[in-house]
């Protein structure tokens, strides 16, 4: 229980797919603009990373890898799929993206047409992307820890567009610069948050 909450905390701090590894940059200072299409769009990305995940981590494990397959019987255990990573992992996102944005579409019509073309592009952000071969990466032991994984980064990614969603809000009220103005001054509010987030380097639960 302890590890589960060390890499959950781990992975929204320390290792935020925004602040450490710049990942998802596109949506995250087009869509950041205001809290309500942030926090819709975070959702979205929280709700995809948690369970494409946990199902790349089975479909690597059970599926891709090298002896994968043994389970089907010992003529199989030789077998090697692991070539097949990108598109296996790609097509499990590209089918939960379509689910969220059929659900959003039906649900809350408002925020499908804020967020516009930037939902169906979750498929190819790359942050999604990451977080599976981040896990593939780190060789998890436990679908359990891939669960925590993908709901962590999740969460990272969420508490990062909602943060600077909240102070362009503020700034769009303030007198900054001239050259700074726009992604200028987001780039640095951005580049001071990394820096607070890396404090967390020090916490050990």
């Amino acid at each position: 229980m302890q590890e589960l909450a060390s890499l959950f905390v781990k992975s929204i701090f320390i290792e935020n797919m925004i602040f450490a590894y710049f990942l998802g940059m596109c949506s995250y200072l087009a869509v950041s603009k205001t809290v309500k299409t942030a926090v819709g769009l975070g959702v979205a990305v929280i709700f995809v990373l948690a369970i494409t995940v946990p199902i790349n981590y089975l479909l690597d494990n059970y599926l891709l890898q090298a002896g994968a397959l043994k389970w089907l019987g010992e003529d199989y255990a030789t077998l090697d799929l692991s070539f097949l990573s990108f598109i296996m992992f790609i097509a499990v996102i590209a089918s939960m993206v379509q689910l969220v944005e059929m659900v959003v579409e039906k649900f809350a019509p408002a925020l499908y047409g804020a967020l516009g073309i930037f939902l169906p592009l979750i498929a190819v952000n790359c942050a999604i992307l990451g977080g599976s071969l981040f896990m593939q990466q780190k060789a998890f032991n436990g679908i359990s820890e891939a669960i925590t994984y993908g709901l962590g980064s999740g969460i990272g990614w969420f508490l990062a567009i909602l943060a600077i969603a909240a102070i362009r809000e503020k700034i769009a009220y303030s007198h900054v610069p001239a050259p700074l103005r726009g992604l200028g001054i987001t780039f640095l509010i951005t580049g001071l948050m990394a820096i607070a987030f890396m404090s967390f380097m020090g916490i050990k639960i």
